[in-house]
């Protein structure tokens, strides 16, 4: 027995010192985790006040450029349209559309090739030349999506960087801090993470998600300054008008979101020999949609050019806008989706929602019309996006209408059921299915 008394002393000390090394590779691994995840929400809070500020002056160019040759956007439109969905098909094709579908796909096998090729940074580069020519150019098109695909291209090639493996939480954490920082919105990139990015969201992601959002919204923060994106609506409802106002502004607002997303997606899977015929030739289909949008950008007297900021902000705050704002709008920025040209929706989305918001002001003349907006803006976002939780919460921190969190829940539960009846499948679950179907084939 006292022979093997050293063995087992000996033993012993090689488990010690095999779990104290264990025990050092997980600190250093944590040590790096958090590393990639700070450095990486910095840099994609950068680039994604980069990016609005290039996306602002491209819109500012292009209407100093409407205003000296009125009818320009005829040509010019259109041929824009041709060239990006040119170069997109042959050089970027995983840049095409919002972005967010392919951050969807890609959090489903992080750390397979075509995962990489979603969300690389040559992808990612791309995805934000192209939408700044989309807006020199007019189209209806946002940067919120764009920054979504952006800045998990960002936070993927930092933790490779500091040798972290790849997970759904990485995708995640990226495209909610990339959210949080195209509006200013700490909290909407949080919940934009439960309800859209991830299927089955798992509590250990909380930390990460919170964390990159936390950084990246200080860095814009600390650059930009606190402002509230949409412009201050301090107005609020009483009860009598919100039990009459929020059904309608449900209603008709989810039905219309619906209708947008059953459109998009219709065009994409139907058969009908016209679609059929125009989905077979992209390049005459970019240059009908490029068309339209110019004729409708002339015809509102540029109220449909670009993102729609600068009209949702003025309509928020009480200045009146055309009542043809919210249809033309919801017509451009259908046209602009369908020619596929890179380019998000979650902008274009809200200025809808405030046109018809807008609409409604009429029905409801005697209510604040910026609290009227503000439903509309709800109702028809939640109808495309059917996301509830991050329609109002953005809704409310890009406006600092605290005041109207009951009136915008009630509108945006109605919303969703509504948008439900019109359209079953979510947009961007829609629109990731041939991404996902590339994820797929190549990790099998």
């Amino acid at each position: 027995m006292s022979r093997n008394i050293p063995h087992l002393v000996r033993l012993v000390s090689i488990v010690w010192r095999r779990r104290g090394s264990r025990r050092a590779g997980e600190q250093l691994g944590r040590l790096r985790r958090r590393m990639a995840t700070g450095v990486g929400a910095v840099l994609l809070g950068l680039a994604a006040l980069a990016f609005a500020g290039v996306s602002d002056r491209a819109q500012a160019a292009f209407a100093a450029f409407v205003v000296r040759w009125p009818y320009a956007p005829l040509a010019l439109t259109p041929a824009v349209f041709v060239l990006v969905v040119w170069i997109t098909r042959r050089f970027a094709p995983y840049a095409r559309g919002s972005g967010i579908p392919q951050v969807i796909a890609a959090s489903r096998a992080p750390e397979s090739r075509a995962a990489a090729a979603l969300v690389s940074l040559r992808t990612a580069a791309a995805k934000l030349v192209l939408t700044v020519v989309m807006l020199l150019g007019g189209a209806s098109v946002g940067r919120e999506g764009p920054t979504v695909q952006v800045s998990a291209a960002i936070m993927v090639k930092v933790h490779r960087y500091f040798r972290v493996p790849i997970t759904a939480g990485v995708l995640i954490a990226g495209g909610a801090a990339g959210v949080a920082a195209a509006f200013n919105t700490p909290l909407a990139g949080v919940a934009f993470a439960i309800e859209e990015l991830a299927a089955a969201y798992e509590q250990r992601v909380a930390v990460l998600v919170m964390g990159a959002v936390m950084i990246a919204g200080l860095t814009s923060l600390g650059i930009a300054g606190d402002y509230v994106y949409f412009g201050a609506m301090h107005a609020t409802l009483g009860v009598s008008a919100v039990l009459t106002l929020t059904p309608v502004a449900g209603v008709l607002g989810g039905a219309a979101g619906g209708a947008f997303s059953r459109l998009v997606l219709g065009f994409a899977t139907t058969r009908w020999r016209p679609v059929a015929a125009a989905r077979s030739r992209p390049m005459l289909l970019a240059l009908g949609c490029g068309l339209v949008v110019a004729v409708l950008g002339i015809a509102t007297g540029g109220g449909t050019w670009g993102t729609g900021y600068g009209a949702t902000r003025a309509l928020v705050e009480g200045t009146g806008q055309s009542q043809w704002f919210g249809p033309a709008k919801f017509l451009a920025a259908l046209a602009t989706t369908l020619s596929g040209a890179p380019g998000g929706i979650f902008a274009p989305s809200l200025a809808v929602g405030a046109g018809l918001g807008n609409l409604l002001t009429g029905l409801f003349s005697a209510e604040p019309a910026g609290a009227v907006v503000l439903l509309g803006m709800t109702a028809y976002f939640v109808g495309v996006v059917r996301a509830p939780l991050t329609a109002v919460i953005i809704v409310m921190e890009a406006t600092a209408a605290r005041g109207m969190i009951l009136p915008l829940f009630a509108t945006a539960l109605i919303a969703d059921a509504a948008s439900t009846l019109v359209c079953r499948e979510r947009l961007y679950h829609g629109l990731a299915k041939p991404f996902l179907a590339l994820v797929e084939d190549k990790r099998d």
